[in-house]
């Protein structure tokens, strides 16, 4: 979680994407049905679900549950040597499931290709591919034990991260306030990395092999791993398309007008906090692989800038010191997804943060989750919170994974939050979720009957550049008054 008072007062321009009707904003008040406007949405949860309905996304032709070759034979047995009890169990589940042997991975992997090749090869200095392997195995067999909390600084470590601390900012080692400020600065409490942990999250439940890969590449000795996106699905215009990679600065190869090969990688300093999780990991904490995950995503969305010992980003797009802004988000989940996403803006927010209207009814908005989510696709979406006044004061991101409708017809939405310490869905209803919702990403063919399709992009790149200019008059008048 983190606050979007920022957000909505300096970075608002990436809000780009209105509704048809977005002139007639409605009042609030008609829409909230009387409930408390500031009570945060982790300290009302209702009745918790042990089941979610059946995704679509997997089809029973895709499934595959026996294994065939004797390679697979062999990768499974060995797994199955080295792992604990838990784990094999949870090892058979997968089979049974169809995950084990699922292959919808980038470069065709399956998800036993790469929990082998982490099991059996080495991993980046300080990891442990055991450890790795029953990690990234509890994940896909329950993809709601993935969690935003930053674990504690064992002492033993605490030296070693606060000279890194003061190294990374060209300070002295033996400046005792210096290293006073690196022990509160390293000592993360509330996370920011909610987007990133979602996307993790969403990676993990729909695309298990993809995610699998994932894991393999950024514990590998390279720290990194390589993802071919079409160009076609980041937008419209392959030269806007291009700009976007070079202004998240994102490593990237052109295959040809149509493809490119980006590489992902965490932070420098994210092996650290992956060490430190791999050894001294706590109940409800992040595991090596959520770090390293959360990480990349991060410096994904915030143009390269993140640091895991802080939890804090710098960037071009985002005054905020935490977390990322929508715009980010998108860039993010569409080059990791390789899908054309959109992000639809649902709450009318004036200059001082206040909420005061929707861009449409809350029809159309429901429309547009359960018509994703039959697609078989999940919803990542930022909800606010507001005082008594209705300033916004918070906000946070979640992912809808379901939904059912109830007797007296109203539905219930079923969602994953990675900040709640719950390692299951959770439930909101309709009346509680949908006049929260400030924005949500969604599949480019959802919503082209409702809204005005000009890509968040086409105002980022304008808005971008009108700042450039903006901030290049304002340091010629300083230079002409010196």
């Amino acid at each position: 979680m983190f606050s979007y008072n920022t957000y909505f007062n300096n970075n608002q321009y990436y809000n780009t994407i209105g509704l048809n009707n977005s002139t007639k904003t409605r009042n609030i008040a008609s829409a909230v049905n009387n409930e408390p406007k500031n009570e945060p949405v982790k300290h009302k949860l209702p009745k918790q679900m042990s089941t979610v309905p059946f995704n679509p996304a997997f089809s029973a032709s895709s499934l595959r549950t026996q294994l065939i070759s004797n390679e697979e034979k062999n990768k499974y047995n060995y797994l199955q040597k080295i792992l604990d009890k838990r784990s094999k169990r949870d090892l058979e589940t997968l089979l049974k499931s169809g995950i084990l042997l699922n292959n919808e991975s980038t470069d065709k992997s399956s998800v036993l290709d790469n929990l082998y090749k982490i099991a059996s090869t080495q991993r980046a200095d300080g990891l442990n591919s055991g450890t790795l392997t029953k990690d990234v195995i509890n994940i896909l067999v329950n993809p709601y034990s993935i969690t935003q909390q930053f674990g504690d600084i064992p002492s033993n470590y605490q030296k070693s991260v606060i000279d890194t601390y003061l190294q990374d900012k060209n300070l002295s080692l033996s400046d005792s306030a210096a290293r006073k400020q690196a022990i509160n600065e390293t000592d993360v409490s509330h996370s920011g990395t909610c987007v990133a942990a979602s996307i993790e999250f969403n990676l993990a439940k729909n695309s298990p092999a993809e995610f699998t890969r994932f894991a393999e590449g950024l514990s590998s000795p390279n720290i990194e791993v390589k993802k071919n996106i079409h160009i076609d699905k980041l937008a419209d215009n392959t030269l806007d398309a291009i700009w976007l990679l070079n202004a998240f600065e994102v490593p990237y190869k052109m295959d040809n007008f149509n493809s490119a090969e980006l590489t992902f990688k965490p932070d420098k300093d994210a092996i650290t906090r992956a060490r430190i999780q791999t050894t001294n990991k706590d109940s409800n904490e992040r595991s090596p692989i959520d770090v390293l995950m959360q990480s990349t995503f991060m410096q994904i969305g915030s143009q390269q800038t993140y640091n895991s010992l802080t939890d804090k980003r710098t960037g071009k797009f985002n005054q905020n010191d935490k977390g990322l802004i929508e715009f980010e988000k998108t860039f993010t989940e569409s080059v990791v997804e390789d899908k054309n996403k959109i992000s639809v803006t649902y709450q009318t927010v004036d200059e001082n943060a206040r909420l005061i209207g929707y861009e449409t009814d809350m029809e159309t908005l429901k429309r547009h989750l359960t018509s994703t989510i039959d697609s078989g696709e999940n919803v990542i979406l930022g909800y606010t919170q507001t005082d008594n006044n209705n300033i916004i004061i918070n906000g946070h991101e979640i992912t809808v994974v379901g939904y059912k409708k109830n007797p007296n017809g109203k539905l219930t939405f079923i969602c994953n939050d990675t900040d709640d310490n719950i390692s299951r869905p959770i439930e909101y209803s309709e009346d509680y979720l949908l006049p929260k919702i400030h924005h949500a990403a969604l599949p480019h063919e959802i919503v082209e009957k409702d809204v005005q399709l000009v890509e968040n992009w086409v105002e980022g790149i304008k808005t971008y550049n009108e700042l450039k200019q903006q901030n290049k008059n304002s340091n010629m008048t300083l230079q002409q008054a010196a």
